[in-house]
């Protein structure tokens, strides 16, 4: 994995990866550095980041991570773009965190896809590349083998998704508690509370979806969550959607299909008695919202991902 550090590179956007897939956490990736050359490349706000290599760098790499460079939108040389586009080619896996979305855009790579970057700069991605469809208010999207991160933080929830893609939920959890944050933010999660809405209020619903965690194998009803909320129904559904970017009830199949996960990479609980321990009732039940919602089954995901943690 390489982490391509342009001129004016945010400094936080290029720390994520590196902690996310240093080899220290154990999960096996290997991640350096580079710049369109060899030496000392300058950041945003006076800091300066040096790379042992140069472009040549990204033709052996199976992941590339562009992090954020200011001003967004500051054009990329021509020597990258091509680097990008020969990579993506030959099918790596490629990701922007916050402005490094517009050095995707400019290679191309971003062309009849999905794409977010930072709030602030997404009209601008939209103005400049009307073949992309820029989705202004999620935290990241994944198009496959082509990723992108809206600002600062958010790239961290798009590495950590990055890691339950190759390894499996536990290994995402397993960093993220060495990290102390949060192991799971869904990419539709909006990036930002609307002006209508206080910081406050916004908090208010972390401790209703933490009650909701604990009680999965229950019967859970958006009215028994506006309840525990100590809300009306119509505002509480208001509210948690413009928070998490999705209804309560799609955030609670999604809470149990990942603690699904979790008890197949850990356990060797039968697939109906992990059904019924995260409330989907039976097997085929857990069947079916797998495959819709990661395109594989509980035996297969079984079987890719037990034991990597």
């Amino acid at each position: 994995m390489v982490v391509l550090v342009l001129e004016g590179a945010l400094p936080m956007d290029v720390g994520i990866p590196a902690e996310v897939f240093h080899p220290e956490t154990g999960f096996g990736y290997e991640v350096s550095a580079c710049g369109v050359s060899a030496g000392t490349v300058p950041s945003h706000g006076g800091f300066g980041f040096t790379v042992p290599r140069g472009l040549d760098a990204l033709a052996e790499a199976d992941t590339i991570i562009v992090p954020g460079y200011a001003p967004a939108g500051r054009p990329v040389p021509a020597q990258v773009l091509e680097a990008l586009r020969s990579a993506a080619s030959r099918g790596a896996r490629i990701a922007s965190i916050c402005y490094g979305a517009f050095a995707l855009a400019e290679a191309g790579l971003l062309d009849g896809l999905s794409a977010t970057t930072h709030w602030d700069a997404a009209d601008k991605l939209a103005q400049r590349h009307p073949q992309i469809t820029v989705e202004p208010n999620v935290l990241f999207v994944d198009e496959g083998s082509v990723l992108t991160s809206a600002g600062a933080a958010a790239g961290l929830d798009l590495c950590l998704h990055m890691v339950r893609r190759d390894l499996g939920v536990s290994a995402a959890n397993e960093i993220a508690r060495g990290l102390v944050t949060a192991p799971y933010r869904a990419g539709g999660q909006a990036q930002y509370l609307p002006k209508s809405t206080s910081a406050g209020q916004g908090e208010s619903l972390a401790a209703t979806r933490e009650w909701a965690m604990t009680r999965l194998d229950e019967q859970i009803t958006v009215a028994g969550l506006a309840a525990h909320a100590r809300m009306s129904p119509r505002t509480f559904l208001r509210r948690f959607t413009e928070e998490t970017g999705s209804t309560p009830l799609q955030w609670v199949l999604r809470a149990r299909v990942d603690t699904a996960r979790e008890l197949l990479e850990s356990t060797r609980l039968p697939v109906d008695r992990i059904a019924e321990e995260v409330g989907l009732g039976t097997g085929s039940n857990l069947r079916l919202h797998f495959r819709r919602l990661l395109d594989v089954s509980p035996t297969e995901y079984r079987a890719t991902f037990a034991g990597r943690s």
